[in-house]
C-alpha cells in the first residue's frame, strides 16, 4: 500500500474499489487508522466506489510531526493528497474526529466536494464535551497506555456494545498499547479548536448526517446543530448505538450512506 508525499508529510493511503468509479474518501476517528477502522464498510463501499482510506498526520502509518496540528491542516494535507493522487472531486464522508476533518475540507475545498457524509461528529465543543477531551489528553501526556484506555473506552461504545463485545474492547486496549500518546495529545488540541457550525451555512452540498441515539460523546444534540446549519442536509438517527456507529450498527450505517450517495435500495443520487 502507498505512503505518499502531500503537504511536507509522508501520508497512507490504501485504494480499494474499481479504478474508475466516483471516489469516496473516507475519515477515521481519532484513536482509529486507515487499516483497521474501516473494516465493517471496504467490501460495502467498494462495490460501487472507488475508496480512499487514509491516515492522516498523527494517525497510524502516517508521519506524526511536532505540533501543533489544526483541521485546516489536515484539510489540506487531504487536498494535497488527492491532488498527488490525481483526484480533482470526491464523496466525503468522517465519523468523529475524521467527521471534523471533513468539515474542514468541505469549508476550505469546498469546489472538491461532491457530497458530505458526517457521523458521530461535531461542529462545535461544548462545555461538557470539552472536558472530556481535556481529560483525555491529560492522560495521554501521562505516558500510560491503560489509563488512556480507561478514560477513552466508556465513551466509545454503548452499554449494551460493551456487555456483548468484551474482545472488541480486549483488541482495542491492545491496540492503545501502539499508539503515539504524544501525537494523540496533538490531536486533541486540534479538536478542541473546532468551531464549524457558523461557517456550516455557507455550505450548499449535499450532506448526510449520522448519530447512534446513544452517542454519550457526540450524540443527538450536536447532530441537530450540524443538520440545521447545513441547508438541504439529511438527518438520520440509529437507534440504540453509541459513537462508533460504523462499528456498533454496520449494517444499517452502510444501508444510509448508500442510498444517500444514491446506489443503495431506494437511492437517488445526493
Amino acid at each position: 500500500m502507498p505512503v505518499i508525499q502531500a503537504n511536507g508529510i509522508r501520508i497512507y493511503c490504501e485504494w480499494h474499489g474499481p479504478e474508475h468509479a466516483p471516489v469516496l474518501v473516507l475519515n477515521n476517528g481519532i484513536l482509529m487508522n486507515a487499516a483497521a477502522s474501516w473494516v465493517p464498510q471496504t467490501s460495502a463501499f467498494a462495490s460501487a466506489y472507488r475508496v480512499l482510506q487514509y491516515d492522516c498526520r498523527g494517525q497510524g502509518q502516517s508521519d506524526h510531526p511536532a505540533g501543533p496540528y489544526s483541521m485546516e491542516q489536515h484539510a489540506d494535507d487531504l487536498a494535497a493528497l488527492l491532488d498527488a493522487l490525481g483526484v480533482s472531486r470526491a464523496h466525503v464522508l468522517g465519523i468523529s474526529y475524521g467527521g471534523e476533518v471533513s468539515q474542514a475540507f468541505a469549508l476550505r475545498h469546498r469546489d472538491r466536494v461532491s457530497s458530505l457524509v458526517l457521523a458521530d461528529t461535531v461542529s462545535e465543543v461544548g462545555p461538557e464535551l470539552r472536558l472530556i477531551v481535556e481529560g483525555w489528553r491529560a492522560a495521554a501526556c501521562s505516558g500510560d497506555a491503560d489509563l488512556f484506555y480507561l478514560v477513552t473506552a466508556p465513551w466509545n461504545f454503548s452499554a449494551a456494545f460493551i456487555e456483548r463485545h468484551g474482545a472488541v474492547l480486549a483488541a482495542a486496549r491492545a491496540r492503545y498499547r501502539s499508539l503515539d500518546l504524544p501525537a494523540v495529545a496533538r490531536l486533541c488540541d486540534a479538536f478542541l479548536d473546532v468551531h464549524f457550525t457558523t461557517a456550516l451555512r455557507q455550505l450548499r452540498i449535499p450532506a448526510c448526517i449520522i448519530v447512534g441515539d446513544q452517542d454519550l460523546l457526540k450524540g443527538p444534540r450536536y447532530a441537530q446543530l450540524m443538520h440545521d446549519a447545513i441547508r438541504g442536509s439529511r438527518l438520520h438517527v440509529i437507534p440504540g448505538s453509541g459513537h462508533a456507529a460504523s462499528w456498533e450498527a454496520p449494517a444499517e450505517f452502510n444501508r444510509v450512506v448508500l442510498e444517500f450517495l444514491g446506489t443503495g435500495p431506494g437511492g437517488s443520487p445526493a
